[in-house]
């Protein structure tokens, strides 16, 4: 049996969309018959100091790098890689894998590619995100800075060593093709859905909706994700007012908690009619589908700058696995997962009087609502199925093993399937 060990920046049991990804991807590919475990850099140990090495969790398993991040950068991140790279060594003393397969950050592709050509395995590396672009997106960093450019270097050099280099969408794979990466070697393995967590609506929770003081026919719009400033909540919180001038009743329910909490309390505290915001904060894990029961519409209205022009979000295909209207600003990474008036609504971005006038014309059109539905969930069944798209890394695998090179084509000819479905 074929082991492929997954060297990740954070793993469960913490919840977020990068956690969720992971999980999918394990257990499509245990499906498979492949025998599968992860690695966590001393990042995941940040938020979950006293977890234990190995991890079980969701049946699957979790090794974990001692110790916690410190020191002066850049001195910080190599000793990070360097203790990465010491912890998958001892792993492979009692359990060899025969692929590692790294994901994004690029401190896990520095460490897993260096371990990779010590233990003489191949070395397949995954973005999911340019984690530069992600600091500005979060206002932790600065585009063009310092630490920007280092990153980015550090970035295109393990994409550059990796023996295949799979992107979750097309955004990524074309800015990488302007470093000077041939397109040949980079294939897309598109964000997916576990469809047997996602696969079915959800039946309205009537106790909740009473907790919350959301009637039965009151239009709800749902925001569920972390509070970064990226996510352009904001904006949704500024079109509340405009939208309630035709549709008075409409509300608008945020789930989740993050740096710009506050900020966003006060903006919506600061509205002609607060109370036409719900803050629920953060919620457990296993009651998120309970909030999604509640919601009309699934608003994603992030902010046009690089981090997502470039990358596709999961969100928006779990919402519409779900048969839940998905309304959407229009930034690349959404232009990816949405065709507008289709599968969903797009609307311009950082401009709350467009947002509200997507969200009035979608309330006004309840009868095309069911159709619409239709065609989103069969787009995410057909193109964004774990199950059937995680086949594409057994192909990649396979040719790796066989002693093939990446840049020889086997990778384009494997992934062949997704450059077509990706979407």
């Amino acid at each position: 049996m074929t082991r492929v060990l997954h060297v990740l920046d954070h793993s469960l049991p913490l919840h977020s969309g990068y956690t969720c990804r992971t999980r999918a991807i394990l257990k499509a590919q245990e499906s498979l018959g492949l025998e599968v475990r992860g690695i966590t850099g001393q990042r995941h140990n940040l938020e979950a100091p006293d977890g234990p090495s190995p991890e079980k969790a969701d049946g699957l398993t979790f090794h974990r790098t001692p110790g916690t991040p410190s020191g002066p950068p850049p001195l910080r991140e190599l000793a990070e890689i360097a203790a990465l790279d010491t912890a998958i060594h001892a792993l492979a003393q009692d359990w060899r894998p025969d692929i590692i397969h790294a994901h994004s950050p690029a401190l896990c592709g520095a460490a897993a590619q260096r371990a990779a050509r010590a233990l003489g395995v191949p070395f397949v590396y995954e973005i999911r995100a340019f984690w530069e672009d992600a600091a500005v997106g979060n206002l932790t960093g600065t585009q063009g800075s310092l630490k920007y450019r280092l990153t980015r270097a550090l970035e295109t050099r393990v994409v550059r060593q990796a023996d295949a280099v799979f992107t979750i969408c097309h955004g990524l794979r074309d800015d990488l093709i302007t470093r000077g990466i041939a397109p040949e070697r980079i294939a897309i393995m598109p964000n997916g859905v576990d469809l047997s967590l996602f696969g079915e609506p959800v039946v309205r929770d009537a106790a909740l909706a009473s907790a919350l003081g959301l009637a039965p026919d009151v239009p709800v719009i749902g925001y569920i994700g972390s509070f970064y400033d990226y996510e352009g909540v904001d904006d949704l919180i500024a079109a509340m007012p405009i939208l309630r001038r035709t549709h008075p009743e409409a509300r608008l329910l945020l789930v989740g908690a993050g740096p710009m909490d506050a900020a966003w309390r006060a903006a919506a505290a600061a509205l002609p009619e607060p109370e036409a915001v719900i803050f629920t904060g953060r919620v457990p894990h296993t009651d998120v589908e309970r909030y999604y029961s509640l919601i009309d519409v699934l608003a994603c209205p992030r902010k046009a700058q690089r981090l997502t022009d470039l990358v596709t979000p999961l969100k928006p295909l779990e919402a519409m696995a779900q048969r839940k209207l998905v309304a959407a600003s229009s930034v690349g990474g959404h232009r990816e997962l949405i065709t507008h008036g289709d599968t969903g609504t797009l609307f311009a971005p950082d401009d709350p009087v467009a947002c509200a006038a997507a969200l009035g014309q979608l309330f006004g059109a309840r009868a095309g609502w069911e159709a619409m539905k239709d065609r989103a969930q069969t787009h995410v069944r057909t193109r964004h199925d774990w199950a059937a798209n995680a086949r594409d890394y057994l192909s990649v695998y396979h040719i790796l093993l066989a002693g093939e090179q990446a840049h020889a084509g086997g990778v384009t000819h494997a992934a062949a399937g997704h450059e077509r479905k990706a979407g």
